[in-house]
This record gives structure tokens, C-alpha cells and sequence, in this order.
């Protein structure tokens, strides 16, 4: 007798058994769940790594831009610790200064009007240099305006050199740092002039707007390129050059050891 293979199968199955569409229909779906749910998976991990590669390639960039930003801001890079670099015949030039010609310690500083940097020299270190030292020390100004990056700083060096024609540069040098991040317009110049006592407002504008110093800002900016000024501020103090927004120990250290020298 011919076994009947679909009958027995019928006849064993419980009577409560899905029939064979249902089950083939459960089977596809268990599949499919399953290479959706792998798929899901796959495709996170992918997205983390994808992510992860995205975001650290981001910082490097974020990085990169804040080198190259600190860069146009007028402060190099930071460079490896090493003993400060001598540099010969770093000439004071007919610039303004304060303190004695015949002082122990010159420093000369090149700088810009509208970097941010020299504000904060300005802001907290300057000072603390002049009352430490007293007439021990002379800084020496010097223009290095960085036009391609801060296209107010050349007026504002002109309108420094104009100042100091009517004996006022420290005044005009003061007021432009504490109004720096107001701006540095000629119109702003000119509004800060009128607030030095004893500055000819009318002389003073007449000596920017016609930029009678521009000359004199360009020799100091081709001076400073030529003693290996690439940024602001740079100082030589005794010739030994310190670069950047550097802390007041800094100066101190090498102050110091230019005095005990003398």
C-alpha cells in the first residue's frame, strides 16, 4: 500500500497547527526582522564610526583654524621651550618711549593697534613692567601693523605717530587699547583724540587723513621683518626677543638677568 505523504502529514498535524500559508508567511517575517534588525546594527555602527571619524576629523580642523587664527591675530603659534634668541643691532629708531634713554634695560616692543594680544600686554603686563622697574627699564614702541588681517591697524599706527608729533603718543596710545574692540575707524580715531587734554583735534585729523606717516609706520614694519618679526607683539628686550602675550615672569626673567649683567 502507497503511502500517502500530504494525507498522514495532514493527519498528524494538531488540530490547532497554523496551515502552511501562515507558517511560510511567519517565516518570512521572522526573516525579514532579522535582516532589518542586522541591518539597523550595521548601519549605527557604521554611523558611529562614520560619526566619530567626522567629528575628529572636525576637531583637527577646529584646531588647525585656531593656529592659523592665532597666527592672524598677530601671535605665533606656540613654539617649543628654548632658551630666548639674540638678535644684534635692534635699533629704537626716532620712536616714542618711556623711561630713560640711558636705562639698563631697553625693550622694544613691535606692535599692532588692533591685535588683541598687544591690548593684553597692555592691559596686564605693561604696567606691572613700569612699577616693578621703574627707571631701570625703557620700552620703546614700534609699529607693525598686520593690514592684510586688521585693516584698521595702519590708520591707527599713523594716527599713534600723529599724537606723538603734538608730544602726546602715550595718551593716544592708551585710549586706542582701551577702545580697541569699539573700533579703530578714522572717524573713531578722531573721536578719541578729541578726548586727550592739550591735542590739537583739527591737526591731528588733517595729519591722519593725509597720511603724512604712513612712510614711518612702513619703516618700522620693514625694520621689524628684517629682525625676524612675523608676529604681535614681539619684544627685544636687550635684544633677546620674546614673542607673544607672554606672562609677566617672562619678562621678568630675562629683566632680571639683563640687570644682574650690567
Amino acid at each position: 500500500m502507497a503511502y500517502d505523504t500530504q494525507k498522514n502529514m495532514m493527519d498528524e498535524q494538531p488540530e490547532d497547527a497554523p496551515d502552511e500559508d501562515v507558517i511560510i508567511i511567519k517565516k518570512s517575517w521572522l526573516v525579514a526582522a532579522g535582516i532589518g534588525l542586522g541591518g539597523f546594527v550595521l548601519g549605527a555602527l557604521l554611523g558611529y564610526f562614520a560619526f566619530g571619524y567626522a567629528y575628529n576629523r572636525g576637531v583637527a580642523d577646529d584646531q588647525a583654524a585656531l593656529l592659523r587664527a592665532a597666527g592672524q591675530q598677530g601671535v605665533q603659534a606656540p613654539q617649543p621651550t628654548q632658551p630666548p634668541q639674540r638678535v644684534n643691532g635692534v635699533s629704537v629708531d626716532d620712536d616714542p618711549f618711556l623711561g630713560p634713554e640711558d636705562a639698563p634695560v631697553t625693550i622694544v616692543e613691535f606692535s599692532d593697534f588692533q591685535c588683541p594680544y598687544c591690548k593684553r600686554f597692555r592691559d596686564q603686563t605693561f604696567d606691572a613692567l613700569r612699577e616693578q622697574y621703574g627707571d631701570q627699564i625703557r620700552i620703546v614702541y614700534r609699529d607693525f601693523p598686520l593690514s592684510s588681517i586688521h585693516p584698521d591697524a595702519q590708520k591707527a599706527a599713523e594716527a599713534g605717530e600723529c599724537a606723538d608729533e603734538q608730544g602726546l603718543f602715550w595718551e593716544m596710545h592708551d585710549i586706542i587699547y582701551a577702545n580697541q574692540v569699539v573700533g579703530l575707524s578714522v572717524d573713531a580715531l578722531t573721536s578719541y583724540a578729541e578726548q586727550i587734554d592739550g591735542l590739537d583735534v583739527d591737526q591731528f585729523a588733517e595729519c591722519v587723513s593725509s597720511g603724512k606717516y604712513a612712510e614711518e609706520v612702513a619703516a618700522d614694519l620693514r625694520d621689524g621683518t628684517s629682525y625676524g618679526v612675523s608676529g604681535t607683539p614681539t619684544f627685544f628686550i636687550n635684544g633677546y626677543r620674546l614673542v607673544g602675550a607672554q606672562p609677566l615672569a617672562a619678562f621678568t626673567a630675562l629683566i632680571d638677568q639683563e640687570l644682574q649683567n650690567d
